[in-house]
């Protein structure tokens, strides 16, 4: 299989990490020049009409997009360690977790990215400042409510890891790099507890 990445772009580095933590071994990373808008070419975009990143090409030819799709792809492939949930009822818990922090915190970091980066003006095409400057707000909102989550429990889903921190993780440090929203500089002592045991995992080593 090959997997259609961009460096330095959150959601390839979703799946990437997805694979690092459950060892999958054997895909081919092939990196897509966003800068260079790659991904607008029709080349690529026989692989994914929408012009987005990560897509996974299929040993039988097909093509699979979307960060959250793949994975659950490469889980039903590979299911241990298990990311995803054990059963429906951990499954539940596990994607409702994954799915509020992509939804509401990882959208808006990228939103606010989107609309007052200027680095990012060549790829949005138009930016609405105002907009991004609310979302920005919306993060702080969210990251003090992941920060009292996580001083009650040790995971963004509970009690184990699971992608949900995956998920959060790639989002914290979008937010990171470009909005330079750090949880040290906002008061949360648990959120920034939390990244630091992440960053001893050994899928994020090298």
């Amino acid at each position: 299989m090959k997997l259609y990445v961009a460096p330095r772009a959150p959601n390839p580095r979703r799946v990437t990490l997805f694979i690092a933590e459950k060892g999958i071994p054997g895909i081919e990373l092939v990196n897509v020049d966003l800068g260079a808008k790659e991904h607008f070419a029709e080349a690529y975009r026989a692989k994914s009409p929408l012009s987005k990143v990560p897509t996974l090409e299929l040993d039988d030819g097909r093509f699979l997009s979307e960060s959250r799709a793949i994975c659950s792809y490469l889980e039903g492939l590979h299911p241990t360690p298990n990311l995803m949930g054990d059963g429906f009822e951990e499954r539940a818990f596990i994607e409702r977790a994954d799915r509020q922090v992509e939804l509401y915190f990882f959208g808006a970091v990228a939103n606010c990215i989107r609309h007052t980066h200027p680095g990012l003006a060549p790829l949005e095409g138009q930016q609405f400042a105002d907009f991004g400057r609310a979302q920005g707000d919306k993060v702080r909102t969210l990251g003090r409510w992941f920060d009292s989550e996580l001083a009650r429990q040790p995971f963004v889903a509970g009690e184990r890891f699971t992608i949900a921190d995956i998920t959060l993780l790639c989002a914290l440090d979008f937010a990171r790099g470009l909005m330079k929203y750090r949880p040290e500089d906002e008061g949360l002592a648990h959120l920034q507890a939390w990244r630091e045991r992440m960053a001893q995992r050994p899928a994020l080593q090298g």
